[in-house]
């Protein structure tokens, strides 16, 4: 029986690295995958494969599409790589970075590295704005139930979807408004995480409750926060059987239902987004008959 790839089930790492790659040599792509299909046998590689990709195969992936043209006043949402994906998740950053370069070497020259984003766990869950992340998040069998493709698909049955989108923090906006300003915002307390009943319509919890879509919106959060030499925000990563949740909640985000947009725009802005297919493992190596490799 096909099953998750393992690394999306367990909790957000230590440590982390996010590589997207592009086509190098055409002519070589199945061989690259061929190579692929042996890297996510263990808990610490998570591979996604995007429409680009799928589309180069001749092939398709039902559900599978390109990351959603979003629109808001002030914002921009650019499209991040879409041809393949892999979440390096670790305790050391070394020892990512050498699994990174190793990575980077077999793969060539079917693909080439187009962007490395590292990433790491703050406190025991929190984004960089002080508040946790993914407080509703499914467990257990739910979580299963939320993140794997089932019957309805029965060639890509096991396998997953994931949205991912890398977030930019204003820190400035964030330290000049004060705990209560920010609580509003979200809609939690900062100091126990309660969700607060009377916050206002645009606070994030209210936005993007999941059991308040039709039919509900669960996704399974596996963000981390990310930072480089000049930036850091959140690396926003979401499995699901579909990406019916994630369009649902930053549709509703970005006020495209009532005209009510959400407040975490306040201090964060998406600057790239990008949709992969996760496939199953079978017989503990990534299935990627569905691509006819």
């Amino acid at each position: 029986m096909n099953t998750l790839q393992r690394g999306i089930l367990l909790p957000v790492p230590n440590q982390a690295r996010y590589l997207s790659f592009a086509i190098g040599d055409p002519a070589r792509v199945r061989d690259g995958l061929r190579v692929l299909g042996e890297l996510a046998e263990d808990d610490y590689t998570v591979i996604g494969i995007g429409q680009t990709l799928v589309s180069l195969m001749k092939t398709s992936i039902p559900g599978l599409k390109n990351f959603p043209t979003i629109t808001a006043p002030g914002l921009v949402i650019e499209r991040a790589p879409e041809v393949l994906w892999v979440w390096l998740r670790g305790d050391e950053r070394g020892e990512i970075v050498l699994r990174s370069q190793r990575l980077v070497r077999v793969l060539a020259p079917a693909f080439r590295l187009k962007e490395s984003w590292d990433a790491f766990k703050y406190a025991e869950g929190r984004d960089l704005s002080g508040y946790v992340d993914g407080t509703e998040n499914p467990t257990g069998d739910e979580a299963i139930h939320t993140a794997m493709i089932g019957a309805e698909h029965p060639t890509i049955r096991g396998s997953s979807f994931v949205a991912t989108q890398r977030w930019r923090h204003d820190f400035e906006r964030l330290e000049s408004m004060t705990e209560g300003e920010k609580d509003s915002s979200i809609g939690r307390r900062l100091v126990d995480n309660e969700e607060i009943d009377d916050a206002p319509e645009t606070a994030h919890v209210k936005r993007t409750a999941q059991e308040s879509f039709t039919p509900e919106a669960f996704v399974l959060r596996r963000s981390m926060p990310w930072s480089d030499a000049s930036d850091a925000g959140l690396m926003f990563v979401a499995f699901a059987a579909s990406f019916y949740a994630f369009e649902a909640q930053l549709q509703r985000m970005a006020g495209a239902d009532d005209g009510v947009v959400d407040a975490l725009f306040k201090f964060t802005q998406p600057v790239s987004g990008a949709y992969f297919w996760c496939p199953a493992l079978k017989d503990g190596k990534l299935d990627l008959a569905p691509l006819a490799c």
